[in-house]
């Protein structure tokens, strides 16, 4: 395809391209595997601004979502089971055996988008979901545009309509290391989220809307990522409400790399964002540059409807009904400090 490059060839033997995309400042690269934000560089800082690998068989062993559009649930679903209509589904376990993680085993970011347009600074990847894919009901198709656009932002678009009624809730799934290297404890942040979620020991959602006021989880002022979190090493892995509802483009975070100066805003529609530190992320293979990434070595910060919505009916709603549009907008914004 003209302006792409194969990346590699997937275990079923289909091949994969890479799209680099520039603009704004910005320089990014796409692979038609999970809607992978590969690679992605802001002018006058050398370093890659998102964990990323340089094989293609190493984002199919992946288990840390690295750079992915995940879905067609993004967080988890308790039990996997969730009701539309008065009819209960059974979607797939791929949490601890027993809850829906990322739409599945085989959701999203395992499978290989089509590209039905790209340009200089844009690539939209398209996906067919069928229905019953990991439990699901009914079809979905979905399309996902990455955009570059001045000054130093990169837009990610996500849609999706469906012919039957259904959910859906889609994330991109970046882990940020704004300084290049070593860990993000020493990143400042701000989130601007007056409520968290609390979870339990499975971290399922335990049903309460919890003021941050007074609590580790409270970022409205700005603070270092490696400040009073809880456990023996501090570590964030929560959803920030920022609203009861998608709504107009609005700020949610802030964050600064500790030596690199570079700054990031993320404006969002989505009515929550997960917070998560990478406490748990161990890839076996090496990263952009040859980097070993470990525990802290990015983190991400996750646009979406609030977990196991599905089963809480006063959370923000993911059900999408035919005739409507799933219209979910995000922009990541930099600068050089």
């Amino acid at each position: 395809m003209k302006g792409s490059e194969i990346f590699g060839t997937t275990r079923a033997g289909e091949a994969v391209p890479r799209f680099i995309i520039r603009g704004g400042g910005l320089t990014a690269s796409i692979i038609g595997f999970g809607a992978i934000l590969q690679d992605l560089r802001l002018a006058g800082h050398d370093a890659p601004l998102v964990l990323g690998y340089g094989r293609l068989e190493d984002y199919e062993q992946d288990t840390a979502y690295l750079g992915a559009v995940v879905g067609r649930y993004a967080n988890r679903i308790r039990d996997g089971r969730f009701t539309l209509d008065g009819v209960r589904h059974q979607l797939d376990r791929n949490f601890l055996g027993k809850h829906l993680l990322h739409g599945g085993a085989n959701g999203y970011s395992r499978r290989p988008w089509g590209v039905s347009l790209h340009g200089r600074d844009f690539v939209r990847l398209t996906l067919h979901d069928p229905a019953g894919s990991m439990g699901f009901p009914g079809a979905l198709e979905v399309t996902c545009t990455y955009r570059l656009k001045i000054p130093g932002t990169l837009s990610v678009e996500l849609t999706a309509t469906c012919e039957e009624p259904t959910i859906c809730n889609l994330t991109q799934h970046s882990y940020f290391n704004l300084d290049g290297a070593g860990d993000v404890l020493g990143h400042r942040i701000m989130l601007n989220a007056g409520a968290y979620l609390p979870v339990d020991a499975e971290m399922i959602p335990t049903g309460v809307v919890e003021p941050v006021d007074g609590t580790p989880f409270d970022f409205r002022q700005v603070r270092q990522v490696g400040t009073d979190g809880e456990g023996e090493r501090p570590g964030y892995d929560a959803n920030f409400c920022l609203a009861a509802s998608r709504g107009p483009l609005r700020q949610a975070a802030w964050a600064q790399g500790a030596s690199s100066g570079v700054e990031m805003e993320l404006w969002t529609t989505e009515p929550g964002l997960q917070f998560y530190t990478g406490q748990h992320v161990t890839p076996q293979a090496p990263g952009l540059g040859g980097v070993a990434y470990q525990a802290f070595s990015g983190f991400c910060l996750e646009p979406q409807v609030w977990p196991d919505a599905p089963n809480r009916p006063y959370f923000p709603q993911a059900t999408l009904l035919p005739g409507a549009v799933y219209h979910h907008v995000t922009e990541y914004r930099f600068r050089l400090g």
